[in-house]
């Protein structure tokens, strides 16, 4: 059986087009009216017209998952197929955030490449084993997940409620190259108190700015160059920001408090409890130096639910990612990278939590996201869904 051939032949360019500028033609952002509920509906029922089981799952806020399930003959193992239907706002974009668009080989609008491209890409890959009459020995499973983009409360809700499975995908666009790892995120906030004094008596007070320099020139001075020495072999080294910094009131007052907040990523040779160590052991260090240094550091909640944002990795030797290197190595003509994906996702939460070993994969590139012209390349995507749907055959088996 020549599968690529019968894989075209059940669904076209023109039909994984259409879809993808469908779904991007359907708000799904924190200001839209039913943010991500109406693509749910949709992409639900788009799988009910084709025959296939599908649930919509209630989350948050009457704001569902969508779960999709082609069962298997329990004889292979199961695979998930899994990304967020959210986006982030339309901001100040250049082209109709809502068009979809089609044109010049592109897809355009918020969210075409994160990741409604990849999640149509997924949804067909579904569709097209129905419609191909493909029998599977394991479960192929899709979920559509509410708020990725900012406390990733559908996965927290699929990690605890399930479905589960064997494997997992989670299809961030990684440009078809295969991110088997990547970090956490932390993000934290530093205080520095200080004491207020007017301007012109400003010996009288303590500048928590002027601290707060000292701070952050510790960081850079001790913290970065220990980094290197924690340099993971696929994942590379820790990295921070200093993001935001924020002290004082006006010029002619010496500022009493000044807080610095951090994006702090960390690797799977490090632990939580090490990245707050790290700048509580700098901030007794500035202690001991200056009696008049004084600070403490918090988490920023705004940054999860209720799952720590850890790294994740899966074993380069894995089925998983031996089999994604053949099958994007057949539709591609060329062997995918094995990297690691330069920013968090849902995938942290699946392998440590679900215990589900799970890479990033999807077409698409992530540079483009959230930006003021996003579009996916409509050819690649093609290919991610090719390739979604080879790695579901060969991993679920062939009955």
């Amino acid at each position: 059986m020549n599968l690529v051939k019968l894989l075209k032949e059940k669904i076209s360019q023109k039909e994984l087009n259409n879809l993808i500028s469908d779904l991007v033609k359907i708000p799904s952002t924190p200001d839209s009216k039913n943010y991500e509920k109406d693509v749910a509906e949709f992409i639900h029922d788009f799988f009910h017209n084709e025959g296939i089981e599908s649930k919509l799952v209630k989350v948050k806020d009457d704001r569902p998952n969508v779960v999709a399930k082609i069962k298997g003959t329990n004889e292979g193992k199961s695979l998930m197929l899994t990304g967020h239907m959210d986006t982030v706002p339309a901001y100040n974009m250049d082209i109709e955030p809502f068009s979809g668009e089609i044109k010049n080989g592109k897809i355009y609008g918020r969210g075409s490449v994160d990741m409604k491209g990849p999640l149509a890409c997924m949804i067909l890959a579904l569709v097209v084993i129905k419609r191909a009459n493909i029998k599977l020995k394991g479960d192929l499973i899709f979920v559509g997940v509410i708020e990725e983009e900012y406390k990733s409360f559908g996965t927290e809700y699929l990690v605890k409620n399930g479905p589960k499975a064997d494997a997992a995908i989670v299809g961030e666009p990684s440009k078809l190259d295969i991110a088997a790892g990547h970090r956490g995120l932390e993000w934290l906030e530093v205080t520095i108190e200080g004491k207020t004094a007017h301007g012109g008596t400003a010996s009288e007070g303590i500048n928590a700015i002027s601290k707060a320099a000292k701070f952050i020139n510790k960081v850079e001075e001790v913290l970065l160059p220990q980094f290197a020495e924690r340099k993971h072999d696929l994942i590379g080294p820790p990295t921070l920001n200093f993001g935001v910094i924020e002290g004082g009131t006006q010029p002619s007052s010496v500022a009493g408090e000044c807080k610095i907040q951090i994006d702090r990523r960390w690797t799977p040779l490090e632990t939580l409890d090490q990245v707050f160590l790290d700048f509580e052991k700098i901030i007794d260090q500035l202690k001991n130096e200056d009696k008049d240094f004084k600070a403490r550091i918090d988490r920023i909640p705004s940054n999860m639910a209720t799952m720590d944002h850890m790294p994740m990795e899966i074993a380069l030797d894995h089925p998983l990612v031996s089999k994604l290197e053949k099958v994007t190595e057949k539709i591609k003509g060329k062997k995918a990278d094995v990297v690691s994906f330069p920013g968090w996702t849902d995938a942290s939460l699946i392998s440590n939590f679900a215990n589900i070993d799970t890479v990033v994969f999807g077409p698409g590139d992530i540079s483009c996201a959230h930006s003021e012209v996003e579009y996916i390349d409509y050819k690649e995507a093609y290919q991610g869904f090719l390739i979604y749907s080879l790695i579901a055959i060969n991993f679920c088996e062939l009955k």
